[in-house]
């Protein structure tokens, strides 16, 4: 498999699901600007949409958009833990924060990343993702992870997403727990070898 990367982007969520399987993968990093790659391709040639994250299988296949990646990968290993088995409820709950953090914390934090942002337009953006912070925290007062006790795929999603905040200028220690979620999983090993990955990965040209 390969994986088409940018630093600092939801990309990570499926890199560190890559790491939790232990599945071997090649990266590539990809040039958000020019759509250019490590390789010295064109990265529309992978990805019409022009975005990370790309998965390219080995068949050849290639998927794209986290939240699908991120569940055809736990798929794989079902005895991994990371997805609850198709057909469950738990499943759907799965899918539910999956869609929650791509539809209201990641695309509700995306247009921050835009220096050029009016002030007022910046101030209603962080005011609309505090109030869905508030209910994460409800959430995660009473559980470890989103999915009861078990770090699942919806995890290493909101954790990537959440890890934009602090440039935003929102302070996560605002909501106790959900800054004690962000702890949990700063310190799992997967995390820190996709990080390391990453890095070494030269930039484009």
């Amino acid at each position: 498999m390969k994986l088409y990367f940018a630093p600092a982007t939801c990309s990570l969520s499926p890199h560190i699901v890559l790491q939790e399987l232990g599945l071997p993968y090649d990266l590539v990093r990809v040039d958000n600007r020019t759509k250019r790659t490590s390789e010295g391709g064109d990265f529309l040639t992978i990805n019409p949409k022009g975005y990370v994250a790309a998965l390219v299988l080995d068949a050849g296949d290639v998927l794209t958009e986290g939240p699908a990646i991120v569940q055809y990968l736990a798929d794989l290993y079902p005895d991994s833990g990371l997805a609850p088995a198709n057909g469950t409820l738990e499943r759907v709950r799965l899918q539910e924060w999956l869609n929650f953090t791509t539809s209201e914390i990641h695309a509700g934090s995306s247009p921050l990343f835009n220096k050029d942002l009016p002030e007022a337009m910046q101030a209603l953006l962080k005011t609309k993702l505090s109030r869905r912070l508030d209910l994460i925290e409800i959430h995660l007062t009473t559980h470890s992870y989103l999915i009861g006790d078990r770090f699942t795929v919806a995890d290493a999603y909101l954790y990537t997403v959440l890890g934009w905040m602090k440039g935003f200028g929102i302070d996560l220690k605002r909501w106790p727990s959900v800054a004690a979620y962000m702890r949990r999983i700063d310190v799992r090993p997967s995390v820190a070898a996709a990080l390391e990955r990453e890095a070494v990965v030269p930039s484009v040209v």
